[in-house]
């Protein structure tokens, strides 16, 4: 069974850049899918992206300003947040499913049996 442990999460001012960290333990991560999740006080928890046998894809809102990678030797995923808006500041946790996940089933929270404890990440205006 796989254990995750995201890192990088810190208080930003808008406009920065942060990185954050998912490393696993406990399997063969290059065999799992990855994605990033987010839970805003008094929301819901939303997909962020996903890096999978299909590649790569992101929620609208992170278009073009996040970037999801692994490095399958350091058994880590990454998640590169640049242009932060306030709007972005969550608990943002790393989950990962054993084989991948299916193009219809990434977004889902329910696709992934294994998830981090999270990690804060505060952007101020």
């Amino acid at each position: 069974q796989v254990k995750l442990v995201e890192s990088g999460g810190r208080s930003v001012q808008a406009g920065d850049s942060l990185r954050l960290s998912c490393a696993a333990s406990g399997g063969t991560f290059s065999n799992y899918g990855v994605g990033w999740f987010r839970q805003a006080p008094g929301k819901e928890r939303e997909f962020v992206s996903v890096i999978s046998w299909f590649g790569t894809y992101y929620e609208d809102s992170v278009k073009g300003r996040f970037t999801i990678s692994r490095d399958n030797a350091q058994n880590t995923v990454y998640l590169q947040m640049n242009s932060l808006k306030p709007e972005d500041t969550a608990v943002y946790y790393c989950a990962a499913v054993l084989g991948g996940v299916g193009e219809g089933a990434y977004d889902r929270i329910k696709t992934y049996p294994y998830w981090g404890q999270g990690t804060q990440v505060t952007v101020s205006s």
